[in-house]
């Protein structure tokens, strides 16, 4: 009793609360990831905002593969022979040098062409989700510069890596000759193969962390600051150094979850895509059939190949827009999950998507 003759209140046990403005975990971010991508997929749902999403996501990795690729010309009740016009395709091309440069050539420039798309449309997407809303046009257009810088940066690596294993692949080589020879011991080389496996399945592992670190968390610091790549990934570096238990909780967390939207996107595709490929298989039967109860048969001719080429131009469309609109939301949930987990971390992400999120609201 206290000396004004009050009986005290017993003391209530009250859950301390995290500051406002410190730094999220990653199991928070991953929360208020998940409210801001429902936010702007379904509040309201907008079928525009959906296909200019899915057309970014398309070229960031978006949808999943599955056994329903497995279908292919050999089920159709007619001979289609397409693995011989492929055969013999080959057959010419390497019968021709030319032809083989102009194939590498064609072939490095559309992975080229594409590693760009997908470096400009990071920065897409990162605009898009900050300012919840897409302009595409005029975000290429302000953004391109940045996506540019991050794509010769992949290039370096690249080329780093490929240096670096052809390097290691011929010394490797060198020495399993040299270590074969007499008085030396078998096992050597056994245990040097195992070794060179280990480092490149160690170098793999570091790039795709590096490039999900880069994707995650230096894109939008470049975006917010207007900063290059070595920049940008320097002030990342430093937040990282003083708070590693997070950042390495983050990556565990990240990956965890990227499976899981994998394995969700994948229960959901299959049996979408079974009823795809099936029922473009059974038009293209249908079609056969009804031609020889015309009296007819399918040929290969001019007219034919185009129509088939024409088909198959539909039946791609058609699943890549099934690829890209079902992977979509994980690729956004993503990119939400490490702008939300750097922001935190960095004032001037943070002010720009509070800027960002009240301009939402007024509108």
């Amino acid at each position: 009793m206290s000396p004004a003759g009050q009986v005290p209140r017993p003391l209530r046990f009250v859950p301390a609360r995290r500051p406002a403005r410190g730094p999220l975990s990653p199991i928070e971010s991953l929360s208020f990831a998940w409210l801001e991508t429902i936010a702007l997929l379904f509040r309201p749902f907008s079928g525009r905002r959906w296909i200019k999403l899915s057309a970014v996501c398309l070229f960031l990795g978006g949808g999943t593969s599955t056994a329903a690729f497995q279908w292919g010309f050999g089920s159709l009740p007619v001979e289609v022979h397409a693995s011989d016009a492929l055969l013999r395709v080959r057959q010419i091309i390497a019968g021709h040098p030319s032809l083989i440069i102009l194939a590498v050539a064609l072939s490095l420039g559309l992975v080229l062409s594409l590693l760009y798309v997908r470096c400009v449309l990071r920065f897409v997407l990162v605009d898009a989700v900050i300012k919840q809303e897409v302009a595409f046009g005029l975000a290429w257009k302000n953004l391109e510069p940045a996506g540019r810088a991050y794509f010769f940066w992949l290039l370096g690596v690249a080329a780093a890596l490929l240096v670096s294993a052809s390097a290691a692949t011929l010394w490797s080589y060198l020495y399993i000759s040299s270590g074969v020879a007499p008085g030396r011991p078998a096992w050597l080389a056994t245990l040097l193969l195992v070794a060179i496996l280990a480092a490149v399945v160690l170098a793999g592992l570091m790039v795709a962390v590096v490039i999900t670190l880069t994707d995650d968390l230096v894109v939008p610091v470049m975006y917010a600051e207007r900063i290059s790549l070595p920049a940008a990934w320097e002030k990342v570096w430093k937040v990282a150094r003083g708070d590693a238990v997070m950042f390495v909780l983050y990556l565990v967390l990240r990956f965890a979850v990227s499976m899981g939207i994998g394995v969700a996107v994948l229960f959901f595709l299959f049996p979408v895509l079974m009823g795809l490929s099936s029922g473009t298989l059974l038009a293209a039967a249908l079609v056969v059939l009804v031609l020889r109860l015309l009296g007819l048969a399918w040929t290969w001719n001019p007219l034919t190949i185009i129509l088939a080429a024409l088909a198959l131009i539909i039946f791609t469309c058609a699943l890549f827009a099934v690829l890209s609109a079902v992977g979509m939301p994980g690729q956004v949930y993503l990119q939400k999950n490490g702008i939300r987990f750097i922001a935190s971390r960095t004032p001037a992400l943070e002010a720009l998507c509070r800027a960002s999120a009240a301009s939402g609201w007024r509108h």
